[in-house]
């Protein structure tokens, strides 16, 4: 979303999270689905995200996530609404129970092969009080410990935050459940997970005074 930390990786986004009854659900995904297959915004990637594993304050059922760099973005915004548009928001409500919440972001990095596909992802929300130190910190550590077979996003939230005080996320994305399960370590030998226990305290020293705000487990349905 390769190894190589640019400005060129940077992309924009913005997530809006809500509710389906269970019954509902796969009314929603067709809707999704015939709508993003043919409606898709120039340059915008769409992905559906069921969540999957949550706590009790973040417990949503779906995500739906807009992502591009900043000109096709603004170009999604900037468009009138058509009536193929109004008339998917207003099915798509109907099969909806609520809304969640809704914000958006910058993705800063991404380390691994971003040609695989990682549809099992635990991401983390954090509580980061000197970003920088925290990005350079982030960005060292995964250079040199991203294990094959795992890719790993880092951003921040620039407007939605709550008040629970998460400005910066990290996503792994994993190939399968049970890499998802195990972890990074399973994707690593003896040595290399001693390497990085190293490198994971330097980088505590010096990442600045982050806390975990939540963790969960997301599981992308279908992405356009």
């Amino acid at each position: 979303f390769i190894g190589l930390i640019c400005t060129a990786q940077e992309s924009y986004f913005t997530v809006y999270n809500f509710s389906v009854e269970p019954q509902n659900t796969s009314t929603v995904f067709k809707l999704f689905d015939d709508y993003f297959s043919k409606n898709k915004a120039d340059g915008v990637t769409v992905a559906l995200y069921e969540n999957h594993f949550n706590d009790s304050g973040n417990n949503f059922t779906h995500s739906v996530v807009f992502g591009g760099d900043i000109d096709a973005m603004g170009g999604m915004y900037s468009g009138e609404n058509d009536d193929t548009w109004n008339l998917f928001i207003t099915r798509a409500n109907q099969h909806m129970k609520d809304g969640f919440s809704a914000a958006m972001g910058k993705r800063i990095s991404m380390h691994g092969d971003a040609s695989g596909t990682y549809p099992f992802q635990r991401y983390y929300l954090l509580d980061v009080a000197e970003m920088s130190k925290f990005i350079s910190a982030h960005n060292t550590f995964q250079e040199g410990h991203n294990p094959e077979g795992q890719l790993t996003m880092m951003g921040n939230l620039t407007v939605g935050h709550g008040p629970d005080g998460a400005n910066a996320w990290v996503i792994a994305g994993f190939k399968d459940f049970k890499s998802a399960m195990a972890g990074s370590g399973s994707l690593m030998s003896e040595s290399e997970k001693e390497a990085r226990d190293k490198a994971w305290s330097e980088r505590r020293a010096n990442d600045g005074d982050v806390s975990l705000v939540r963790s969960g487990l997301r599981i992308q349905m279908k992405s356009w």
